[in-house]
């Protein structure tokens, strides 16, 4: 499905029905040719950015997968870029295709994003679609051990695409979508977390403005307009003020 060396329908499927660890795990070997991966369009335009804020020295991928969003942090870090994910299996595929040598070091941490093991370490921390596998009320816990984890002045950013108009076959496809995992999280255990449309800009700003951050947005115009000219895709840029204390 996907592609001739993505997943079959029925590996899907037993993904589907597995947790949201296990799941990743099976899928792993496979992740890079769905369209689940963050497109390199998302990538490039985002490490621009980057460019230019930066340099930084320390940056850590927020549930990184396989690896993508480590790719993007080494031409902007200069000593680490590293990679946390909960998922052991997409972190073997991380390490086998994400080169080691040279500048900056990179390294690699199992563990779950909401209890992250680090003190402030790290002075940008990103993450690629991963905001999905988060129920709204997490979000806040999420956002504050982030804070813990910059360093003052430090810098949380991530895309945030924009949402389809209600006339688009997109919209639809993902209202259905949401609504079948609901479906499928009421009637089995455990869960598999997974939502397209419970991260939306407006609510994400205000949680992240609750955490601590003071937070702006911008356009990534290399990756287009909608026919209403809004942004197809605008990268939040959440600070860790330098005199705020950690998890405030």
């Amino acid at each position: 499905m996907f592609s001739p060396h993505g997943p079959t329908l029925r590996e899907l499927a037993v993904q589907a029905l597995s947790s949201v660890e296990r799941g990743y795990d099976l899928l792993a070997p496979k992740f890079d040719h769905t369209p689940f991966r963050t497109p390199d369009t998302v990538l490039d335009a985002v490490e621009e950015a980057l460019q230019a804020m930066g340099p930084f020295e320390d940056g850590l991928d927020l549930c990184c997968g396989t690896g993508a969003g480590v790719e993007v942090l080494r031409p902007v870090c200069r000593r680490s870029a590293t990679g946390v994910d909960f998922s052991a299996g997409m972190l073997a595929v991380a390490r086998r295709r994400v080169p080691r040598a040279g500048a900056p070091r990179v390294g690699w941490v199992r563990a779950d994003a909401r209890a992250l093991p680090f003190g402030p370490a790290f002075d940008l921390v990103v993450s690629f679609g991963a905001f999905g596998h988060f129920l709204p009320g997490e979000l806040p816990d999420l956002f504050a051990r982030v804070h813990r984890v910059l360093r003052p002045g430090g810098r949380f950013v991530f895309p945030v695409g924009a949402p389809p108009a209600w006339t688009s076959p997109w919209y639809w496809a993902l209202l259905g979508f949401d609504a079948a995992m609901r479906v499928r999280n009421a009637v089995r255990r455990p869960p598999f977390v997974m939502y397209y449309r419970t991260f939306p800009l407006p609510a994400v700003l205000g949680e992240l403005r609750r955490a601590g951050f003071t937070v702006e947005h911008r356009a990534l115009p290399a990756l287009g307009h909608r026919g209403d000219g809004a942004p197809r895709c605008r990268l939040v840029v959440a600070t860790r003020p330098a005199d705020a204390p950690a998890g405030a």
